[in-house]
């Protein structure tokens, strides 16, 4: 799975299934991912590539995370399966 720094995507696994995020960074199999309010941006999560359902959605990380909730609240609810 090709996921990119900035890309929007939904997780598929865990106590967060279903919710969607910002990638912030992919190192080692893993992504690192925000949401704004359970993860801020200063505090991201870890979470397996394969856990993850991608979106086409890539955007520029926001600097905040109220403009980072903003943006996922106007993000559409369609996942993408690979």
């Amino acid at each position: 799975m090709d996921v990119k720094k900035g890309q929007i995507a939904a997780s598929k696994a865990g106590h967060d299934d279903g919710r969607f995020f910002i990638v912030t960074e992919v190192k080692d199999g893993y992504a690192y991912i925000a949401d704004g309010k359970e993860r801020k941006l200063n505090s991201t999560k870890k979470k397996n590539l394969k856990h993850l359902a991608k979106t086409n959605t890539v955007v520029s990380i926001p600097k905040t995370d109220k403009s980072l909730r903003k943006l996922l609240s106007d993000y559409s609810t369609v996942i993408q399966e690979d």
